[in-house]
């Protein structure tokens, strides 16, 4: 798997190392960022978080999509 956003700049050669939550396209350690989220459970009428917040991996484009102001 390569590299979505190395291909869009010429960069044929870079290993896509996941693949973005948001847009499924791979992406490479350059161009991934790792954020944390926390995952909410439903218990009876409410609703929970745990303790210790997962992870998912974004692409570069999402990451700037999502943190846009």
């Amino acid at each position: 798997m390569r590299c979505y956003d190395c291909l869009q700049e010429a960069r044929s050669d870079t290993a896509g190392i996941g693949v973005c939550s948001r847009c499924g396209l791979a992406t490479c350690e350059n161009h991934a960022r790792v954020r944390q989220v926390h995952v909410t459970r439903q218990i009876g009428m409410g609703s929970s978080h745990g303790r210790v917040p997962a992870r998912r991996v974004v692409c570069h484009t999402c990451d700037v999509a999502e943190t846009a102001q």
